[in-house]
C-alpha cells in the first residue's frame, strides 16, 4: 500500500510541446513539457539519418587493424573499383 501525501500530483494527461506544437499527450507529474526533440522530428525515426564518415575512420581503423586488403586501399567508398 502506497503511503499517503508522499507522491507527486499526476496528470494523466500531460500536453507535451515541441517548437510552440502540440505533438502528443503523456501521463507525467508536470502538467506540460516542452522538449526539442521528439519521434516525429528526429532523424532516425523519420529515416532521414545519415551515416557519414566525413574523417576516413572506419578505412583508418580497417588499415590499422589490417582487415583491409590491396584491393580495397585505393577506394575510400568500400564499393568495388569499376574496371
Amino acid at each position: 500500500m502506497a503511503k499517503p501525501d508522499i507522491h507527486p500530483q499526476w496528470y494523466p494527461e500531460a500536453k507535451v510541446y515541441c517548437n510552440g506544437e502540440l505533438v502528443m499527450t503523456v501521463g507525467s507529474t508536470k502538467p506540460e513539457l516542452h522538449v526539442d526533440v521528439w519521434s516525429g522530428n528526429h532523424p532516425f525515426y523519420t529515416g532521414t539519418q545519415k551515416i557519414i564518415d566525413t574523417e576516413g575512420r572506419v578505412e583508418r581503423f580497417l588499415r590499422k587493424y589490417g582487415m583491409m586488403d590491396s584491393s580495397q586501399a585505393g577506394n575510400t567508398e568500400g564499393k568495388p573499383k569499376k574496371k
